[in-house]
């Protein structure tokens, strides 16, 4: 099959898109990415007969659907970032996250593709007192990333009862851990970063808000699975994570700190917002044969050993840089 994936340069694509090229199912994969956010850098590595680059925005409908010709499946990954800035860019998060879901859909109904994934987010639950939500639960968003997610669920639905592909809604737990395309404006990432680099960890509130927590691998399997298989998840919506990786703030910190094994401050800023509070269930995620795999104790410790070993090149190259033996022919050339 040949897959399509909007926002194939970003984090999650950046792991999303070696894996594709690794599975025998698939022949081609496309890469459709405005590079607003994500970064040609993210593709190093991945030269391949198979992958084609195509670069475009997906509020420009000709862009989208220029991508999508020939395509069988679509992963639609394109989206803002950093669902709290969002307040300060409310028309800009809408017309990428709910036209740009139109501009998709209605491509994939006009050249008939098979069957399209959207990226969601559990971010749409906002602030729930009750433990457990699982999909049936009542999307109440606290900012227009959410508002923005909830609603564009409800144009792919639409969509594919009206043009007869197969689509499903992954609501993600909050990523982390270690890719090519590494964003550091996620809690867990930032953590490690600051706790490496000697600085405290902060607390936005009491950090008494829960998430849900899944590993940028354990996600890019999830979108994969979904799109090779889309049998397996015949449902309009998932919430996709693990029970036992719902986090306070607060722990996560202490985790971070537990397992760098640094004695770091922990600083609450209890006049800031803490922003939204969920803590999820995903028993109906079982039914589709995807589990996540990946611990937050587990990411934490493989993401500051990238770091570590990508200092330790940093070095060498540094070395080799300053070494007398090396010279530098006339061309520039070492």
């Amino acid at each position: 099959m040949r897959v399509l994936v909007t926002g194939g340069c970003g984090y999650i694509g950046s792991v999303l898109v070696r894996r594709l090229l690794e599975n025998e199912a698939v022949s081609d994969v496309v890469i459709f990415d405005s590079l607003a956010g994500g970064s040609p850098r993210a593709l190093l590595g991945m030269v391949d007969d198979g992958l084609e680059f195509r670069r475009g925005d997906v509020r420009e409908y000709g862009d989208v659907e220029s991508a999508m010709r020939g395509v069988d499946r679509v992963i639609h990954l394109a989206s803002i970032t950093g669902a709290a800035s969002t307040h300060d860019r409310r028309e800009e998060t809408r017309a990428v996250i709910v036209g740009g879901t139109e501009n998709v859909v209605t491509a994939a109904g006009k050249v008939g593709v098979e069957s399209v994934v959207f990226a969601s987010s559990c971010n749409s639950y906002g602030r729930v007192a009750d433990t457990d939500i699982d999909e049936t639960a009542a999307p109440a968003p606290l900012n227009p990333y959410g508002e923005a997610k909830v609603e564009a669920e409800r144009v792919v639905q639409e969509a594919a009862a009206e043009h007869g592909f197969s689509a499903t809604s992954l609501r993600m737990s909050t990523n982390y851990g270690y890719a090519p395309g590494i964003r550091f404006n996620l809690v867990v990432n930032g953590f490690v970063f600051r706790g490496l680099t000697g600085r405290p960890l902060t607390v936005y509130g009491d950090g008494k808000n829960w998430r849900p927590f899944i590993h940028v691998q354990d996600a890019a399997r999830a979108y994969e699975h979904a799109a090779v298989s889309p049998d397996r998840w015949p449902r309009d919506l998932y919430n996709v994570g693990r029970t036992d990786q719902n986090y306070r703030i607060e722990d996560v910190a202490r985790i971070v700190a537990e397992e760098l094994d640094r004695d770091l401050e922990v600083v609450f800023l209890e006049d800031e917002r803490s922003g939204p509070s969920y803590h999820v269930e995903f028993d109906r995620l079982s039914e589709t044969g995807f589990e996540p795999t990946w611990t937050l104790r587990e990411g934490v410790r493989t993401l500051a050993n990238e770091f570590a070993r990508s200092r330790a090149d940093g070095a060498t190259d540094a070395a080799r840089e300053r070494s007398p033996s090396r010279e530098v022919n006339a061309d520039g050339y070492r």
